[in-house]
């Protein structure tokens, strides 16, 4: 299940219209966000109340990949 916001993963697109996601795993206690455009990865303490555009994820593929546009907020 794929979710625009903090669920299983997070996407954007950059201005050329690329899209990137980045991806909630999980592996019993431990949860990794792992990027699939550049093999970023971080460990978290996933909090489900975070605000979209505060989330680590947010955060990378702005600052990595210039990918700001939130098809959830079209």
């Amino acid at each position: 299940m794929t979710d625009n916001r903090i669920g299983t993963s997070v996407r954007r697109w950059d201005r050329h219209g690329r899209e990137h996601v980045v991806r909630l795993e999980r592996a019993g206690l431990q949860r990794t966000f792992g990027c699939g455009t550049c093999g970023w990865r971080r460990g978290t303490r996933h909090l489900p109340w975070t605000p979209t555009d505060e989330h680590p994820a947010a955060e990378h593929l702005a600052e990595a990949h210039q990918a700001t546009l939130d098809p959830a907020r079209r």
